[in-house]
């Protein structure tokens, strides 16, 4: 078996496999001098002969664990620790603004009942109530395989608290679900950034309201914009924006990616648009539809107060190809 020296090298560099590689050079010494001696004294060549398929065999395994090890690293890397969602009210003013605090509540209840840690990254609050917009980190092994399929426009249908007539109103909110990873896919030229500092608004002690602590970081090339406001110090605040940043300009190159092969996706959810219509919140009739799937619950109140896993586990089940009863 050939053996890679330049991956040989990166297993004598790698924490988690410089333990096997001392192995495998103690290996490799045994199994030269084992040639040699095949080479050198006929009556002890075919012992060694023998000596060098054990040894090799020794190897292969050694070798082949390394790169087990370093392939569940490297796996480990690049699967999300965690995610940022985003929401943001849309169309429906007053009423879409409630919706999107609503729907940020339900997800903050999920990942408590789900054991997850959650941060409120920063929120910008509508005159009347609500959420214009508002950014949350939630924290977790398993939080991006349960939310990635939470992207997109959520509607509900429902008898604003200020309307006069009862009649039912349509309003919107975006959610959209970013990953975030130890080992990002893309890298960032730091002239393309843009950082500004200012105070923090809201609760949170003396030092968030006198000291600039809060970030906002501004990406030229594409004008997407982070803030962040949850930490006392201007660095975490600023390394955590970079965090959400790269997160925001990763989700923006996978759809740019999903759309050059959107001709031949025939994915049942969806594109992961943060654009398209998912789903309808039908209050009057307790009734939840996610239109990718065409299925229906009838439990709209427990779910609005973080039971979700049930929408969440069907979900994920139709990504595994596990069919699912249309009940729209």
């Amino acid at each position: 078996m050939d053996f890679s020296e330049p991956q040989l090298e990166a297993f004598r560099k790698n924490d988690r496999t410089m333990y096997h590689m001392e192995q495998f050079d103690r290996l490799s010494l045994r199994f030269a001098e084992a040639r040699e001696l095949e080479a050198t004294d006929p009556s002890m060549a075919e012992l060694a002969r023998e000596e060098l398929v054990t040894i090799e065999s020794e190897r292969k395994t050694v070798y082949e664990e390394m790169e087990r090890i370093a392939h569940a690293a490297e796996e480990e890397e690049t699967k999300p620790y965690g995610v940022l969602l985003e929401v943001r009210a849309g169309v429906g003013g007053e009423e879409a603004a409630l919706f999107a605090e609503n729907l940020s509540h339900m997800y903050l209840k999920f990942a408590e009942i789900k054991g997850w840690g959650t941060i409120t990254m920063s929120e910008s609050r509508a005159s009347q109530g609500g959420y214009k917009e508002a950014t949350f980190e939630i924290l977790g092994g398993d939080v991006y395989d349960h939310l990635r399929f939470e992207t997109g426009v959520h509607r509900v249908q429902r008898i604003p608290a200020t309307e006069k007539m009862g009649r039912i109103h349509t309003s919107t909110a975006s959610i959209a679900i970013l990953p975030m990873r130890k080992k990002p896919s893309i890298e960032i030229n730091p002239s393309d950034i843009e950082m500004e500092f200012s105070r923090s608004g809201g609760a949170g002690g003396q030092n968030v309201n006198k000291v600039e602590t809060a970030v906002r970081l501004i990406h030229r090339p594409t004008g997407i914009d982070v803030r962040c406001q949850s930490e006392r110090s201007q660095l975490k605040n600023r390394e955590k924006a970079m965090a959400m940043l790269i997160a925001k300009l990763e989700m923006l190159h996978e759809e740019e990616e999903t759309r050059k092969h959107a001709a031949s996706r025939k994915d049942q959810i969806g594109t992961g648009d943060r654009s398209e219509k998912i789903r309808t919140y039908n209050y009057p009739q307790s009734r939840i539809t996610d239109h990718r799937i065409k299925v229906s619950w009838h439990n709209i109140e427990s779910v609005m107060v973080g039971n979700l896993e049930e929408i969440t586990k069907t979900l994920q089940d139709v990504a595994k190809g596990i069919p699912v009863a249309e009940s729209e």
